[in-house]
This record gives structure tokens, C-alpha cells and sequence, in this order.
């Protein structure tokens, strides 16, 4: 299978950015599940939002948000992101293009690292969840929402075939599963649901060790 490249990403989601609102619209409507403005709702104090693409999530945080920084390859996306904090006057809101897997920022910063429907597209998962971890205080919280395998085997099927056109067209791995990855960078997963159809959406809490023990 295609392994994609940042160069691949970035090309995609330039080439898409004027459609990407309505896919995605489409997407959470008839198959996500509400998993958008769950992850959201899981963030606290200073945030760090990789894949921020159009900036969707920027208008939902809430008062418990000190900040948030968003990071994205695409600068067509970030150009869409930016008009949205704009017109609607969002503050708390700094705009990156930047790497998940090597981002510019000091170690122990952030108290939530967000990622909803990028982990798939990421080149690397296990380098973006080490510098998740990295990036995280003790006892921070890496909340994804994300899709990936079916819980059934037809749907697993079906999905392993049309992934290398979703691969091509949109660097999307639709079979990934983001937990090993979250494992193995260190971190302890606290919640894991599965919904829409076919259990393909993920609802994933996973939590940096906490030097006093404690959440």
C-alpha cells in the first residue's frame, strides 16, 4: 500500500479545501456520530489542535479553554481557518502550518492535545503520538475522534479494498487503528468508544503518566 508523504497531504487537502466543509458535513451528519463536539468538549486549558484544517472546531471550544494553537500543513486550509476566526471573532486562537510529527513548541506545554478525523492522514502516527506525549503535561489528555477498521468483518471487506483510491484522493487511511500507536509513545488509554455505522468511529481518551499518580 501507498505510503503518503507530507508532500501527499499537503497536495490533497490544497487541492480539496473548497469542498473539504461539505464532505465533512456530510460525513458527521450521516456517519460520525456526534464525535466532533464530544472530542471538543473533552478540552481543557491550553490546547494544542493538530490537523486544524478550515478551523471546524475553533467556533465549539469552551470557557474552560485558555488557548488553543492550531497547527496544519495545508495553507489553503489555514487560510479558510484563519477567515473563520475572523468573521466569527474567535479569540484564544493562534494558526501554525506545522508537522505533527515535529512540531515547534517545548516540551510539557499543553494540558490537551486534540486531534479529530487527522490521525489518519498523518504519514508517521507513532512520531505524532511521541510528540503528543512530549508536548503534554503529567497527567494531560490526548482526546481523538477519529474513523478507522469496521467492527465487522464485511465492513472491514469493504473498506481494505477502496482504501488505496481514499489513499490517493485524500491521504486517508481508513483502516487505521490509533490506539497501538497511543500505547506505544507511553500513554494509558482511559476510554475507547466505538459508534457510527459499523463501530468505524472512535471516541479515544488517552492520558500522559502523571508523576504524583494521579488523572
Amino acid at each position: 500500500m501507498h505510503q503518503t508523504s507530507n508532500e501527499d497531504i499537503t497536495k490533497a487537502f490544497n487541492k480539496n479545501a473548497r469542498v473539504y466543509d461539505r464532505w465533512m458535513g456530510f460525513f458527521e451528519r450521516y456517519i460520525a456520530d456526534g464525535a466532533r463536539g464530544w472530542a471538543v468538549s473533552m478540552a481543557h486549558g491550553a490546547v494544542i489542535e493538530i490537523g486544524v484544517g478550515s478551523g471546524l472546531n475553533l467556533p465549539l471550544y469552551g470557557p474552560g479553554v485558555e488557548h488553543v494553537t492550531g497547527f496544519d500543513l495545508s495553507e489553503k486550509m489555514l487560510a479558510i481557518a484563519r477567515r473563520r476566526v475572523a468573521e466569527k471573532r474567535i479569540d484564544r486562537v493562534e494558526l501554525h502550518h506545522g508537522d505533527a510529527q515535529t512540531l515547534d513548541l517545548p516540551s510539557e506545554s499543553a494540558d490537551t492535545f486534540l486531534s479529530t478525523f487527522t490521525f489518519c492522514t498523518i504519514p508517521d502516527p507513532l512520531a505524532a503520538s511521541r510528540e503528543a506525549y512530549r508536548v503534554l503535561r503529567p497527567g494531560g489528555v490526548f482526546v481523538l475522534a477519529e474513523h478507522g477498521r469496521s467492527t465487522r468483518a464485511l465492513g472491514r471487506a469493504v473498506m481494505r479494498a477502496i482504501e488505496p483510491l481514499s489513499i490517493r484522493v485524500s491521504a486517508d487511511h481508513i483502516t487505521r487503528d490509533p490506539v497501538p500507536y497511543l500505547t506505544s509513545a507511553g500513554f494509558t488509554i482511559t476510554e475507547v468508544q466505538r459508534g457510527g455505522p459499523g463501530g468505524i468511529v472512535f471516541r479515544i481518551l488517552a492520558h500522559k503518566h502523571d508523576t504524583y499518580g494521579d488523572h
